[in-house]
Protein backbone atom coordinates (compact mmCIF):
# COMPACT_ATOMS: atom_id res chain seq x y z
CA UNK A 1 0.00 0.00 0.00
CA UNK A 2 1.37 3.69 -1.05
CA UNK A 3 0.05 6.57 1.30
CA UNK A 4 1.51 10.13 1.21
CA UNK A 5 2.75 11.31 3.97
CA UNK A 6 1.27 15.39 4.29
CA UNK A 7 4.65 16.81 5.79
CA UNK A 8 8.05 19.16 4.58
CA UNK A 9 9.27 17.68 8.64
CA UNK A 10 12.07 15.46 7.45
CA UNK A 11 12.53 14.31 10.91
CA UNK A 12 8.70 13.60 11.58
CA UNK A 13 9.06 11.75 7.71
CA UNK A 14 12.01 9.73 9.61
CA UNK A 15 10.05 8.98 12.66
CA UNK A 16 7.17 7.97 11.41
CA UNK A 17 8.97 5.35 8.54
CA UNK A 18 11.06 3.91 11.64
CA UNK A 19 7.76 3.22 13.37
CA UNK A 20 5.87 1.96 10.48
CA UNK A 21 5.57 -1.48 8.87
CA UNK A 22 8.29 -2.03 5.70
CA UNK A 23 4.81 -3.19 3.76
CA UNK A 24 3.90 0.84 3.65
CA UNK A 25 5.03 2.51 1.18
CA UNK A 26 5.35 6.21 2.92
CA UNK A 27 5.96 8.94 0.06
CA UNK A 28 6.92 12.64 1.29
CA UNK A 29 4.80 15.70 0.01
CA UNK A 30 8.22 16.72 -2.16
CA UNK A 31 8.37 12.65 -4.05
CA UNK A 32 4.87 13.96 -5.60
CA UNK A 33 6.29 17.38 -6.64
CA UNK A 34 4.40 19.25 -3.33
CA UNK A 35 5.97 22.40 -2.68
CA UNK A 36 3.32 24.18 -1.53
CA UNK A 37 3.01 25.31 2.01
CA UNK A 38 -0.10 23.74 4.05
CA UNK A 39 -0.87 26.70 6.14
CA UNK A 40 -2.70 25.20 9.48
CA UNK A 41 -5.65 27.83 10.04
CA UNK A 42 -7.82 25.76 12.24
CA UNK A 43 -8.05 25.97 15.72
CA UNK A 44 -7.94 22.11 17.23
CA UNK A 45 -5.07 19.74 16.05
CA UNK A 46 -7.69 17.48 14.62
CA UNK A 47 -8.83 20.32 12.51
CA UNK A 48 -4.99 21.19 11.22
CA UNK A 49 -4.63 17.50 10.65
CA UNK A 50 -7.47 16.90 8.37
CA UNK A 51 -7.06 20.21 6.68
CA UNK A 52 -3.31 19.11 5.42
CA UNK A 53 -5.00 15.42 4.16
CA UNK A 54 -7.86 16.96 2.79
CA UNK A 55 -5.84 19.18 0.94
CA UNK A 56 -3.43 16.45 -0.58
CA UNK A 57 -6.55 14.70 -1.36
CA UNK A 58 -8.22 16.80 -3.12
CA UNK A 59 -5.31 18.29 -5.23
CA UNK A 60 -3.33 15.26 -6.05
CA UNK A 61 -6.42 12.52 -5.74
CA UNK A 62 -4.06 10.20 -3.63
CA UNK A 63 -4.72 8.53 -0.28
CA UNK A 64 -2.94 10.26 2.28
CA UNK A 65 -1.96 11.09 5.96
CA UNK A 66 -1.46 13.90 7.68
CA UNK A 67 -0.51 15.18 11.63
CA UNK A 68 -0.42 17.89 13.81
CA UNK A 69 0.79 17.67 17.39
CA UNK A 70 0.89 20.11 20.38
CA UNK A 71 3.10 20.69 23.16
CA UNK A 72 0.20 21.08 26.32
CA UNK A 73 1.38 22.90 29.70
CA UNK A 74 -1.21 22.38 32.28
CA UNK A 75 -0.51 25.57 34.16
CA UNK A 76 -0.09 27.75 30.73
CA UNK A 77 -3.62 26.81 30.11
CA UNK A 78 -2.15 24.41 27.62
CA UNK A 79 -0.16 26.52 25.75
CA UNK A 80 1.38 26.28 23.38
CA UNK A 81 -1.16 23.85 21.71
CA UNK A 82 -1.68 24.38 18.09
CA UNK A 83 0.88 27.00 17.77
CA UNK A 84 3.44 25.00 19.18
CA UNK A 85 5.83 25.14 15.96
CA UNK A 86 5.20 28.95 16.14
CA UNK A 87 5.18 29.03 19.38
CA UNK A 88 8.05 32.34 19.44
CA UNK A 89 7.21 33.17 15.74
CA UNK A 90 6.66 32.08 12.30
CA UNK A 91 10.43 31.32 12.19
CA UNK A 92 9.16 27.98 13.72
CA UNK A 93 12.65 28.20 15.22
CA UNK A 94 12.98 25.33 17.78
CA UNK A 95 15.65 27.21 20.19
CA UNK A 96 13.40 30.15 20.59
CA UNK A 97 10.19 27.99 21.20
CA UNK A 98 12.10 26.54 23.48
CA UNK A 99 13.71 29.21 25.38
CA UNK A 100 10.02 31.04 25.81
CA UNK A 101 8.82 28.22 27.31
CA UNK A 102 11.19 27.77 30.14
CA UNK A 103 11.23 31.65 30.65
CA UNK A 104 7.43 31.58 31.57
CA UNK A 105 7.87 28.28 33.48
CA UNK A 106 10.59 29.99 35.99
CA UNK A 107 10.24 29.57 39.52
CA UNK A 108 6.70 27.45 38.25
CA UNK A 109 6.52 24.22 40.48
CA UNK A 110 3.72 22.65 38.65
CA UNK A 111 5.55 21.59 35.37
CA UNK A 112 3.29 18.60 34.24
CA UNK A 113 2.53 18.74 29.78
CA UNK A 114 1.53 16.14 27.13
CA UNK A 115 2.13 15.18 23.99
CA UNK A 116 -0.50 15.22 21.95
CA UNK A 117 -0.68 14.11 18.26
CA UNK A 118 -3.57 13.60 16.31
CA UNK A 119 -3.22 11.52 12.79
CA UNK A 120 -6.12 12.10 9.98
CA UNK A 121 -5.88 9.84 7.28
CA UNK A 122 -8.18 10.02 4.61
CA UNK A 123 -8.45 6.69 2.74
CA UNK A 124 -10.80 5.59 -0.35
CA UNK A 125 -12.72 9.03 0.48
CA UNK A 126 -13.41 8.11 3.79
CA UNK A 127 -11.76 9.99 7.00
CA UNK A 128 -10.27 8.47 9.94
CA UNK A 129 -8.64 10.12 13.24
CA UNK A 130 -6.34 8.79 15.43
CA UNK A 131 -4.46 10.36 18.93
CA UNK A 132 -1.71 9.74 20.66
CA UNK A 133 -1.14 11.24 24.35
CA UNK A 134 2.21 11.20 26.79
CA UNK A 135 2.47 12.41 29.63
CA UNK A 136 5.19 14.39 31.12
CA UNK A 137 7.21 17.73 32.64
CA UNK A 138 9.18 20.34 31.34
CA UNK A 139 12.96 19.67 32.44
CA UNK A 140 14.34 23.34 34.06
CA UNK A 141 16.86 23.24 31.27
CA UNK A 142 17.24 21.65 27.82
CA UNK A 143 19.23 18.40 28.21
CA UNK A 144 20.08 16.29 25.61
CA UNK A 145 21.12 16.48 21.64
CA UNK A 146 18.62 13.53 20.01
CA UNK A 147 15.33 14.76 18.73
CA UNK A 148 13.75 17.79 17.67
CA UNK A 149 11.08 20.52 18.48
CA UNK A 150 10.54 20.22 22.16
CA UNK A 151 12.40 17.33 23.05
CA UNK A 152 14.95 18.62 25.00
CA UNK A 153 12.83 19.88 27.32
CA UNK A 154 10.28 17.20 27.69
CA UNK A 155 10.51 14.84 30.31
CA UNK A 156 8.18 11.95 29.53
CA UNK A 157 6.05 9.98 32.82
CA UNK A 158 8.24 7.18 34.17
CA UNK A 159 11.77 8.27 33.11
CA UNK A 160 13.88 10.72 34.34
CA UNK A 161 15.52 11.70 30.96
CA UNK A 162 14.17 14.12 28.16
CA UNK A 163 13.35 12.33 24.92
CA UNK A 164 16.38 13.95 23.69
CA UNK A 165 18.36 11.99 26.39
CA UNK A 166 16.46 9.03 25.33
CA UNK A 167 17.29 8.59 21.67
CA UNK A 168 15.01 7.76 19.03
CA UNK A 169 14.81 3.68 19.34
CA UNK A 170 13.14 4.64 22.84
CA UNK A 171 11.60 7.87 21.92
CA UNK A 172 9.76 5.65 18.72
CA UNK A 173 8.22 3.24 21.30
CA UNK A 174 6.88 5.33 23.81
CA UNK A 175 5.84 9.08 22.23
CA UNK A 176 2.82 10.61 21.49
CA UNK A 177 3.04 9.92 17.60
CA UNK A 178 4.33 6.48 18.37
CA UNK A 179 1.39 5.99 20.08
CA UNK A 180 -0.91 7.29 17.06
CA UNK A 181 0.74 6.00 14.57
CA UNK A 182 0.69 2.22 16.09
CA UNK A 183 -3.36 3.17 16.10
CA UNK A 184 -3.27 3.92 12.23
CA UNK A 185 -0.74 1.15 11.63
CA UNK A 186 -3.32 -1.50 13.22
CA UNK A 187 -5.87 0.07 10.92
CA UNK A 188 -4.10 -0.34 8.13
CA UNK A 189 -3.05 -3.90 8.82
CA UNK A 190 -6.59 -4.66 9.23
CA UNK A 191 -7.94 -2.61 6.33
CA UNK A 192 -5.54 -4.12 3.87
CA UNK A 193 -6.31 -7.70 5.30
CA UNK A 194 -9.97 -7.23 4.32
CA UNK A 195 -9.80 -5.99 1.09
Amino acid sequence: MELVFATNNKHKLEEIQEILSSRLSILSLSDIGCTEDIYETEFTLEGNALLKASYIKNKYALNCFADDTGLEVEILNNEPGIYSARYAGHAHDSEANMQKLLTKLEGKKNRKARFRTVIALILDDKEYLFEGIVKGAIAKEKRGTNGFGYDPVFIPEGWDKTFAELGNEIKNKISHRAEAVKKLSEFLNTYSNNK
